[in-house]
């Protein structure tokens, strides 16, 4: 079983190019992992007037006088992804972002990326779903945060609908930053997999927990798609930073999920070679049947 780790590097780059590259780097080199994402938010599109003008609700963690500049602040240029990916690819990395908005999803599609995804957020708005079902071709992530049963279905059915079932992946996720132990609720995932894993691509799974032993649990329950927000500094300014793996938190995840997933599979004989070899060194007393 094969599981892909992805670094949701997010807004934790504080609107620095050249953090957003060093958090590249490091996700590469030190914690070998298999891609990073970002997100790419049109905040004029995405906040109404009262909430582009309001104030940040944490101003500690403002990068603007309201949240709207803040946001603004936080977000790169269609250009600067551009430069991004490039960067990905010239180090081997996959490049993904998260979109917010339709004009978000027409701007990073047009990039070409592996795999767009969905915020829990964002996972009911039926025109931006709309936009990659018919104009992108690559797979679509979706996380289900703060999503019922019924809504999880008809997501599911609207991709359907349009024959894009299996380039659909789904992760299991609750929306909180950080969540304690009790509200990750893993058996989710098994429950994904009964009811959409013949559906779709893939069952993934989304957290925002502390530390990293449930990531191991969730990928032993089937979740081949691993998601953690990573930072350079918890102690950063930013919401994300204080629910993010640092680099030597990542790298272990990445290296445990490389670990286990090598030991989950069944035995391909009944008697393995390796074990052969302290058989006929130690077996004592065979039962003569």
């Amino acid at each position: 079983m094969k599981s892909y780790v992805i670094a949701e590097i997010g807004c934790n780059h504080k609107g620095d190019v050249e953090i957003a590259k060093k958090l590249i780097e490091t996700a590469k080199e030190y914690c070998q992992a298999n891609a990073v994402k970002f997100q790419k938010r049109c905040s004029q599109e995405l906040l109404t007037e009262k909430e582009y003008r309001s104030p940040h609700p944490i101003p500690e963690n403002s990068y603007g006088k309201t949240y709207g500049e803040h946001r603004e602040f936080l977000e790169f240029s269609l250009e600067t992804h551009r430069e991004l990916m490039k960067f990905c690819q010239e180090l081997e990395i996959e490049y993904s972002t998260s979109v917010w908005d339709t004009t978000s999803a027409k701007e990073i599609a047009s990039l070409n990326p592996k795999f767009i995804k969905i915020p829990s957020a964002c996972n009911l708005n039926k025109p931006l779903l709309m936009e990659l079902i018919d104009h992108y071709s690559g797979d679509i992530h979706l996380s289900l945060g703060m999503t019922s049963s019924d809504e999880q279905e008809k997501i599911v059915d609207l991709f359907e609908q349009h024959k894009r079932g299996k380039d659909l992946v789904l992760y299991a996720c609750t929306s909180g930053y950080p969540v304690a132990f009790e509200d990750i609720c893993l058996l989710e995932i098994p429950k994904l997999i009964d009811k959409f894993g013949k559906r779709v691509k893939a069952i993934g799974f989304s957290g925002h927990h502390l530390g990293i032993a449930p990531d191991i649990a969730a990928m032993t329950l089937g979740a081949t798609y691993i998601e953690r927000h990573y930072t350079l500094d918890r102690t950063w300014k930013g919401t994300d930073h204080a629910a993010s793996l640092e680099p030597d938190g990542l790298r272990k995840l990445c290296r445990n999920i490389r670990d286990v997933s090598k030991s989950l599979h069944e035995k391909p004989c009944e008697i393995l070679d390796i074990e052969q070899v302290q058989r006929e060194k130690l077996k004592r007393n065979s039962i003569q049947w």
